[in-house]
């Protein structure tokens, strides 16, 4: 058994809280309270209006795929690592796009690898999606005919790995949309910008300047990030970025970026040598699904959404090889050490490391 306590239950820890833990599939949000709020807000000089609610977000080792949560054998319940390797890589992204100028983030402080200190955010209803190469889901589409995505027309005669002449915005819902012409009350569906444009307050956007400006946002984002991991050899195949409005402390409204940018959970990253010789090497969760899909006994529960009953139930009762985890672990820690410059330190147990330092410096522990 490796000797790394995994952060894997994250909505139980003792924190302060109003209001229940909102849990994710990866992530935990604990919403402070208002006298919390204000005295951190003071006591710690954030640059926010003194009336914003704050939250601290403790992100897990787990590891989603095909909508469920995986396990290892022997008790490895994530990936030793995943979570700092991902919060490491955010917060090195967001800190780039700050001294670029593009936009803040919901990121007010980062007393741990684990956690961040977030403030509240109206969320933008869109999954705001840009892709530079045809692969995944998109290939597949294309390959059976498929010519239009998002309402963007794909020329005849590509080939799957392609990279694109232009980054394509490909956004899909957020949560479910109701009321919607031509937008299914589905999560997570594929929509057009004139489904937005016709639609904004259903999307959560202000405005249709505020539109341009996340589609922006999103291409600036993509292009700095792409730009920075051709610097490493490695190439960025797509990803997802989210978005939310905030009030600053001038009292103005601005569109902002929120939860996580260009990680390996939200993003292809391709080796750059391995696809100059024709192969596909994965630096990102698309990996972990491929493992899944040759380590299961029937991949067609993972890839057919008419056996999710089935997929849950394997979720719940298959673990995988612990050298199938820990070699998930080397992938995450690797790309990441690579991405923020630096040896990325595992802590041996981050549990009693969160809550002593937010009992200790943060005094949000009864």
């Amino acid at each position: 058994m490796s000797s790394y306590k995994v952060l894997d239950v994250n909505d139980d820890l003792p924190i302060r809280t109003k209001g229940a833990v909102h849990s994710g599939k990866v992530r935990s949000v604990y919403w402070l309270t208002d006298q919390d709020s204000a005295r951190l807000i003071e006591e710690k000089g954030y640059d926010v209006p003194a009336g914003t609610e704050l939250a601290i977000m403790v992100i897990s080792d787990r590891i989603s795929a095909f909508d469920c949560i995986w396990q290892g054998e022997n008790g490895l319940n994530g990936v030793p690592g995943k979570g700092i390797a991902l919060n490491s890589v955010a917060a090195h992204w967001f800190k780039l796009f700050d001294e670029a100028g593009l936009a803040g983030n919901h990121i007010v402080d980062i007393p741990h690898p684990y956690v961040w200190i977030v403030r509240k955010a109206s969320t933008v209803r869109v999954e705001a999606i840009a892709r530079q190469y045809i692969t995944g889901s998109m290939w597949r589409d294309y390959s059976k005919g498929v010519r239009e995505f998002c309402g963007i027309q794909l020329p005849e005669g590509l080939v799957a790995h392609q990279k694109l002449d232009d980054v394509l915005i490909t956004p899909s819902t957020k949560g479910i949309i109701s009321g919607v012409d031509g937008v299914p009350e589905v999560d997570d569906v594929n929509i057009t910008r004139s489904n937005i444009t016709d639609n904004l307050d259903a999307f959560n956007f202000r405005s249709e300047e505020d539109v341009a400006r996340y589609e922006q946002l999103l291409s600036d984002g993509f292009n700095l990030i792409s730009a920075e991991l051709n610097k490493l050899d490695q190439i960025f195949v797509d990803t997802k970025f989210e978005f939310g409005y905030v009030e600053d402390a001038d009292g103005a409204t601005r569109l902002i970026y929120i939860d996580e940018v260009g990680t390996p959970d939200s993003s292809r990253i391709w080796d750059g040598p391995a696809y100059r010789d024709g192969k596909i090497v994965e630096n990102s969760k698309e990996g972990f699904r491929q493992l899944l899909i040759n380590n299961v006994p029937d991949s067609d529960v993972l890839l057919n959404k008419d056996r999710m009953p089935e997929r849950e139930a394997l979720a719940k009762s298959y673990q995988l090889p612990q050298e199938v985890m820990m070699s998930v672990s080397d992938t995450y820690v690797g790309i990441a050490s690579k991405i923020v410059g630096k040896e990325l330190v595992i802590p041996q147990d981050p549990r009693a490391e969160v809550i002593e330092i937010l009992s200790e410096q943060y005094g949000l522990i009864d």
